[in-house]
């Protein structure tokens, strides 16, 4: 595996970094195809907005040059950065002179089944329910630990994904996906204040799709919208587009819209 710490090739951390000791931090998963990182400015866009809300003073050029750098030494596969608050001693409040880490790790592409994207996935009914912080709302903050939970809840390779609720029972996404419903002709997606990831892909649909003529919805999404879907689909920035088949008694076709932005998105990550 590829690696840099603060610019420079290295695999070793300090103890003291706060990402380690209390997930104060960020992280953004970037698909990279020929050297180039796919939809950069979304990523960059998104890690901006989540470094003011945490108030890390984290120097976004800096970054986005590492990123173009990194890629390039990577060619095809998937690249994660992790911004820190960096250092500082023991306790809660952050050092004011903390100096935000930038760790970059990169890998092969991942080796998903065709069948996912051709024929469709299914999703697991994970019983872990994200918790309703505003605060933290929207980021892809590095507290993970629902989504770690709710992933070791099947082993089987019967589902690809599972779907995840809020305390209050509304469904608000994959565990590594975002979730769209299709009904009458309309794109609906969770309203995602309360907790949930707003995907970088998911952006780019809402953005992609009045353009290809498909009205959008976001708000609160609940169970019996999900059971009067006529089309289902996942995303993410990584994989692009799943249509869901299937989900505990329920089952959908792969629908024509569903195949429309599915076009839309392989054309953006240059998947083959």
């Amino acid at each position: 595996m590829l690696s840099w710490i603060d610019g420079c090739p290295a695999d070793l951390l300090s103890i003291k970094d706060r990402g380690l000791a209390y997930g104060d931090g960020l992280f953004e998963t970037i698909a990279v195809k020929h050297g180039r990182p796919s939809l950069i400015e979304r990523h960059l866009q998104r890690l901006e907005g989540g470094c003011a809300r945490l108030g890390i003073a984290a120097d976004l050029n800096l970054v986005h040059r590492e990123l173009l750098a990194f890629a390039t030494q990577l060619g095809d596969g998937v690249m994660k950065l992790i911004m820190t608050r960096g250092d500082s001693q023991r306790g809660y409040a952050p050092a004011p002179n903390a100096q935000p880490r930038r760790i970059l790790q990169g890998g092969p592409p991942p080796l998903y089944p065709s069948a996912h994207a051709a024929q469709g996935v299914r999703l697991f009914a994970c019983q872990t329910r994200l918790a309703e912080q505003p605060l933290l709302a929207g980021l892809k903050h590095l507290n993970r630990l629902e989504q770690v939970l709710a992933r070791s809840e099947w082993q089987d390779s019967d589902h690809a994904e599972g779907l995840m609720l809020d305390t209050s029972g509304r469904v608000i996404e994959g565990v590594y996906s975002n979730l769209f419903l299709i009904s009458g002709g309309v794109l609906l997606t969770a309203d995602l204040a309360r907790c949930g990831v707003a995907g970088v892909m998911r952006a780019e649909l809402l953005e992609q799709a009045p353009a290809l003529g498909i009205p959008i919805v976001v708000g609160d999404l609940q169970m019996s919208d999900l059971q009067q879907a006529d089309e289902v689909f996942l995303c993410n920035s990584v994989y692009g587009v799943w249509p869901v088949c299937g989900f505990m008694q329920l089952s959908w076709p792969v629908g024509p819209l569903t195949r429309k932005l599915q076009r839309t998105v392989l054309a953006l990550l240059d998947i083959a």
